[in-house]
């Protein structure tokens, strides 16, 4: 009874109560209130955690379903008999497909079926789930860390791709469809392995034990429709005048070496330098892994071969070097230099192969020189060094730096004459060069490419060899502007 007693509030000017009309009270909070609103901001939010699980379950069915629809179809088709080049077999497959989902008797909707099918597909008669890569001509570089985790390159900038693998198991499959296809084989003795696919596009793949998180997948795309000299024009990497330029030396056999950095774009490159070879040449092509695709109808095409599974029988660059030498080509065209046979290559420039091609990795005309003793050395030959650079310097007539600037722009940055040597130095002179001057709001480099205003010592051989270069061509001047207004 003797309690405290509770006052009524004092009414707010205006006759409103000292609550206003959004229900908050101008006073604070009521007791307990502040509590009662820390548990409601605090609330734990939705079991992300739960809905994961559910998703990764719904995932694991389907892949299930398409496991076990693959299989009965398996069963069903004889592989041996289908002719791959019947423009309607896909359609008969799939006809088939949607057969054995009705006897399935599961619960899905027409897009679902539809996905089903085309995956089952892609798993018949191409490679599962890379196809919708594949497809994608914006695409030049696939990087598959694992079963779960695909990036893609797309025009010039990596992104996180939506296209998943069931398990390490699945993707194993589809590198040995991939490797089987030409002969190779990628498994735990040989865990390391290149190949290449039908268009040509180079792969790359490693499982473990090497590989710790899952195997591992790297594809340089070369796309149906090749990247040819007026695709260069038109994303500005070089000038048309360079063109016409290449094209002369390559007929005139000078012989040329193409540098750059890892995804410069040097086999493109050489591609295209090799496509003004003449086509009453012999050309012999090697590589590790078949990637060059000459349209001449004189070609003979050497490839590479790991050891076997006793570790005997490896046929390396080298050994296919020196036997291109007995094969009476006019052209020896080597897709990269990278140990012992650089200096085979060398020598066969300097013994009658003139108009040779060949890349290296290298960040700059100087540091080839530096790459190509390295390599040499590499053969077991103790040569001194300024003999290796004679070599170098009578061998070499022109070197074209390709270069992936930022953004992811692929330029030729450098076209470097090699005149000679100057004591212990091997002396060269840029002809054209590129000057970067910024980059732009996207991200992009860009500058101008410039002639230097040297004129190449070796322009009589040009003439001599029915080519005419304008001599203005080599004065001073900026060629391309590679800049938005």
């Amino acid at each position: 009874m003797f309690g405290r007693v509770k006052m009524p509030l004092k009414p707010a000017p205006g006759g409103h109560s000292p609550e206003s009309r959004s229900g908050k009270s101008v006073l604070g909070p009521r007791p307990g209130e502040d509590a009662h609103r820390t548990a409601e901001n605090t609330a734990p939010p939705p079991d992300k955690k739960k809905n994961k699980v559910i998703e990764e379950d719904k995932l694991e069915k389907y892949y299930e379903l398409k496991t076990r629809i693959h299989r009965k179809l398996v069963e069903q088709l004889d592989f041996a008999a289908i002719d791959n080049d019947d423009p309607t077999i896909r359609d008969q497959v799939g006809d088939l497909i949607l057969g054995l989902c009705d006897k399935e008797n599961v619960l899905l909707n027409i897009n679902e079926r539809q996905k089903l099918v085309k995956e089952i597909l892609d798993e018949t008669f191409g490679l599962g789930p890379l196809e919708l890569l594949l497809n994608d001509p914006n695409i030049s570089d696939i990087l598959i860390n694992g079963p779960r985790s695909v990036f893609v390159e797309r025009r010039g900038r990596l992104e996180q791709a939506e296209v998943q693998f069931r398990d390490n198991a699945h993707l194993i499959h589809l590198i040995d469809k991939i490797v089987s296809a030409v002969g190779r084989r990628c498994d735990e003795v040989c865990p390391m392995v290149d190949a290449r696919l039908r268009d040509g596009s180079r792969v790359n793949a490693i499982i473990p034990p090497l590989a710790i998180d899952g195997p591992s997948v790297s594809i340089r795309r070369f796309g149906a429709d090749p990247v040819a000299w007026d695709d260069y024009i038109a994303f500005k990497s070089c000038a048309p005048q360079m063109v016409e330029f290449f094209k002369a030396c390559v007929i005139s056999r000078l012989n040329i070496l193409i540098i750059g950095g890892t995804g410069s774009g040097k086999t493109t490159l050489l591609n295209n330098m090799s496509s003004f070879i003449p086509a009453g040449d012999r050309i012999v092509t090697i590589e590790d892994a078949a990637e060059l695709q000459l349209r001449q109808p004189h070609v003979v095409r050497l490839e590479t071969r790991p050891a076997n599974i006793e570790g005997k029988g490896q046929i390396a660059i080298r050994d296919l070097l020196i036997n291109s030498l007995r094969m009476r080509p006019d052209r020896i065209v080597v897709g990269e230099c990278r140990g012992a046979e650089t200096l085979d290559m060398l020598q066969a420039m300097n013994t009658g192969h003139d108009g040779s091609l060949t890349t290296l990795h290298a960040n700059s005309t100087r540091d080839s020189v530096q790459r190509v003793e390295t390599m040499v050395m590499m053969s077991g030959f103790e040569l001194p060094v300024r003999a290796i650079r004679q070599q170098f310097a009578s061998a070499i007539d022109l070197i074209v730096q390709a270069q992936r600037l930022t953004g992811g722009a692929r330029k030729i940055t450098s076209v470097t004459e090699v005149s000679g040597m100057e004591g212990d130095v091997v002396t060269m002179q840029d002809i054209f060069s590129f000057e970067q001057i910024g980059i732009d709001g996207t991200g992009r480099a860009f500058g101008q490419i410039v002639a230097t205003g040297i004129r190449p010592t070796f322009l009589d051989r040009l003439k001599h060899s029915g080519c005419e270069i304008n001599p203005n061509l080599f004065e001073r001047q900026v060629l391309l502007h590679d800049q938005e207004d």
